[in-house]
């Protein structure tokens, strides 16, 4: 792997460790209040100072990773999993059933990501499992895609007519002979899905459909951050800068990933 995709994988990892360890390394509450410490500038004591309430920014910029990671995360597992499966029945099944199956699915594409995700939010209301479930519903068709190009390529191979020969039943050929067999390009897709998905979630907080409040979500504090940017600039720019450091590490390990896997048999540019 090259260095910088070296240096993005340590970044991504970073994140998790941050993740997992935020609530329990954060230095404040994330949710205390103090009408005393308001707008302080980054200090020994407030290292990335405190916003218009006197939280201290640090303490909430650590918490905040966590959800960035758990629907994110768990958003593109969740595509991941029904979009192979959905492409994997349909490049191998073929005829109607790849015919409806893909119509679906280019329906999804053919809105915006982030307008989609607005209008789901919009009618369904913010909250972790509808947002688990718009990022699920926007990345599957990706998934879904490579998986079927995959199965289209090696469903005429030997070692899966020898399967066919043996009366191997359909879910074995799919999950046993095929499915290990497109993992590499599909674990490619999955980082780089999970890049969109951090900018995503940020996007949406930013735009008030992210994590409810309490919650530090990241997007939601640098729209708050924006009334105040003259007076204290450090509102605003510590949770972007971990918005892109974390976007830009995700997708360098992904890069990094693609040349030892291989690029990807399809691509969505969503």
């Amino acid at each position: 792997m090259q260095p910088v995709a070296l240096a993005g994988t340590f970044i991504f990892f970073l994140f998790l460790v941050i993740a997992l360890l935020g609530p329990l390394i954060a230095p404040y509450d994330y949710a205390a209040q103090d009408a005393t410490q308001r707008l302080q500038s980054p200090s020994l004591g407030h290292w990335m100072g405190t916003d218009n309430f006197g939280r201290d920014v640090f303490s909430r910029v650590l918490v905040g990773a966590r959800d960035v990671f758990y629907l994110g995360g768990i958003g593109t597992l969740l595509a991941a999993v029904v979009g192979t499966s959905l492409g994997l029945l349909a490049g191998y099944v073929g005829r109607l059933w790849d015919e409806a199956i893909m119509r679906v699915l280019d329906v999804l594409l053919a809105f915006p990501a982030l307008l989609l995700a607005m209008v789901l939010l919009a009618t369904a209301g913010p909250s972790d499992l509808n947002l688990i479930l718009v990022i699920a519903v926007l990345y599957i068709p990706m998934f879904a895609r490579i998986a079927r190009s995959m199965v289209l390529d090696l469903r005429t191979r030997e070692f899966i007519e020898a399967a066919r020969l043996r009366g191997e039943k359909r879910s074995y050929i799919l999950f046993r002979e095929m499915l290990p067999n497109a993992l590499p390009p599909l674990l490619v897709e999955a980082s780089i899905r999970f890049a969109y998905s951090i900018f995503l979630v940020a996007s949406l907080g930013f735009l008030g459909l992210g994590v409810p409040p309490p919650n530090p979500d990241w997007g939601r504090q640098v729209n708050e951050a924006r009334t105040f940017f003259d007076a204290a600039p450090w509102m605003l720019l510590f949770p972007a800068a971990a918005i892109s450091l974390l976007v830009i590490g995700t997708s360098l390990m992904a890069d990094g990933l693609r040349h030892v896997f291989g690029p990807p048999v399809a691509r969505g540019s969503r």
